[in-house]
């Protein structure tokens, strides 16, 4: 038999052997990319709320949140809790034969939260799956008889193939097979959104649009679509018999200051709304779509067509009663309120942050408790940097904001234990996304340690991130 390694000794390899062991399995740039900050070196012994315990003692506060994925923080007690019982009690886990009251509830509670006829559920794994299963659902709404769909100029709706095909993100900067009859618009602009849907309508006035999908908040553009324009594409939308797509898979469940991003405008109703991340309170693999009831029915509710889109693990047991757990926290603790809140305390902050250091801060953006702080392109690279770096980065436009993007993160972990990172879209910015289990005591302390890095400017930020970076090289 072969050599497997069990649990115990996985949780007890040391930094090098998982960095060996990732160079042989998974990922040599992984290791590369991730191993030349401070955090690539350090392994976690725990994690609770909006902390993070590493092996050597140090208390690390997470301002990522997960990336998205955790409002309801590390280990939450009630979503432990959910799993647990679900355990102990030996509930199936998944069975194409009996129906889950776990999706029966889910779904129930859903359509209760949303606005509208938003009644119907499908519940996938992953965020990208639920965009894609909404873009398959309007395009057998309208029977396969229309052939576009459209997307915003800096989308991000995932990296599978057809999700893939919607984004307009630098993050995917290989050209895959896309899907056919993808076109763009300029993001929150009427005038490029009607010339978009113009563009695909014959001169009897009949549009080959079958679905718009756009992000109300795009979480990794730190921008948001304005009230006006979010109302005038659900009138075009419903105008033209086109499914309008929310994707809320970052922002659902309060992060901007209400349960969805859209539901800061009243009477405003989707077609379909995505989520996902923070949807299985942190624990969860689990994501859904949420569709108005006149469509899913048109669509798919026959006998015919009643499990043509399916996936293996759809209603997963655990995954689905975790879920259901986790929305009532969100509601519950009052995560929208929650969110508001720190941003009282984000939004006025990261201001006199950037007013302090006009030099290195181009400006901040944000709501709720997403926030973005945007630093200045900067001079050329100094040549101590430039020799230091990949050519191919080097003649980057945006090489200067990307290092000294990565040097504020590297400094606030190295000096302040506090733990961050920065979004790749059309600009870099430092994202600023806490749990939202996170009070005023962590916030402060988060703008003080950034406050007290960019006091040193950039040559020293930079200066520091090459020496860290050449030390991480070398086993410790």
């Amino acid at each position: 038999m072969p050599e497997l390694l069990t649990l115990d000794q996985a949780e007890s390899l040391g930094i090098d052997q998982i960095h060996d062991l990732y160079g042989k399995h998974v990922s040599h740039s992984q290791v590369s990319l991730i191993g030349s900050f401070g955090f690539g070196r350090d392994l976690v012994d725990s994690a609770e709320g909006a902390w993070i315990q590493l092996r050597d003692g140090r208390r690390v506060l997470d301002f990522t949140g997960g990336v998205g994925v955790l409002n309801h923080g590390h280990n939450h007690p009630r979503i432990l809790a959910a799993r647990e019982r679900f355990q102990r009690r030996r509930r199936m886990e998944v069975h194409k034969n009996y129906l889950s009251p776990y999706v029966a509830a889910l779904g129930h509670n859903l359509a209760a939260l949303l606005p509208g006829d938003l009644n119907i559920s499908y519940f996938p794994n992953s965020g990208a799956e639920a965009v894609e299963g909404a873009v398959k659902l309007a395009y057998k709404y309208h029977g396969g008889r229309r052939g576009t769909v459209l997307h915003t100029d800096i989308a991000f709706h995932g990296k599978l193939l057809g999700a893939g095909s919607l984004t307009a993100s630098p993050e995917i900067h290989f050209a895959y097979p896309r899907l056919p009859g993808t076109d763009s618009f300029g993001y929150g602009d009427l005038e490029s959104l009607r010339l978009a849907l113009d563009r695909h309508t014959d001169e009897r006035g009949r549009s080959d649009v079958y679905a718009v999908v756009l992000e109300p908040f795009s979480a990794s553009s730190l921008r948001e679509c304005s009230a006006e324009f979010l109302y005038e594409a659900r009138r075009l939308c419903t105008e033209r018999d086109i499914v309008l797509v929310f994707d809320e898979v970052y922002t659902g469940w309060g992060k901007t200051g209400r349960l969805f991003h859209f539901m800061h405008h009243p009477g405003l109703v989707p077609d379909v709304v995505t989520t996902s991340k923070s949807f299985g309170g942190g624990k969860s693999s689990i994501s859904g779509y949420i569709a108005r009831e006149p469509l899913f029915r048109a669509a798919y509710d026959n006998l015919r067509d009643a499990t043509l889109h399916s996936t293996t693990y759809y209603g997963f047991g655990e995954e689905t009663a975790t879920a259901l757990e986790a929305v009532a926290v969100a509601v519950e603790e009052d995560f929208p309120e929650r969110a508001r809140a720190l941003e009282e305390i984000l939004a006025p902050g990261l201001a006199d942050i950037a007013a302090r250091h006009p030099s290195l801060v181009a400006g901040t953006s944000g709501r709720g408790a997403l926030h973005g702080v945007r630093l200045r392109p900067g001079p050329r690279l100094p040549a101590a940097v430039r020799d230091r770096i990949p050519v191919q980065l080097a003649r980057d436009p945006q090489a200067f904001a990307k290092l000294l993007t990565s040097a504020v993160i590297a400094a606030l972990y190295r000096d302040h234990d506090v733990l961050t990172f920065f979004g790749s879209n059309q600009e870099i910015a430092l994202i600023v996304s806490p749990p939202l289990v996170a009070g005023e005591k962590e916030a402060r302390l988060f703008l003080d340690a950034l406050d007290a890095v960019l006091d040193r400017g950039a040559p020293r930020l930079l200066a520091d991130l090459v020496k860290e970076k050449a030390m991480t090289r070398s086993p410790r």
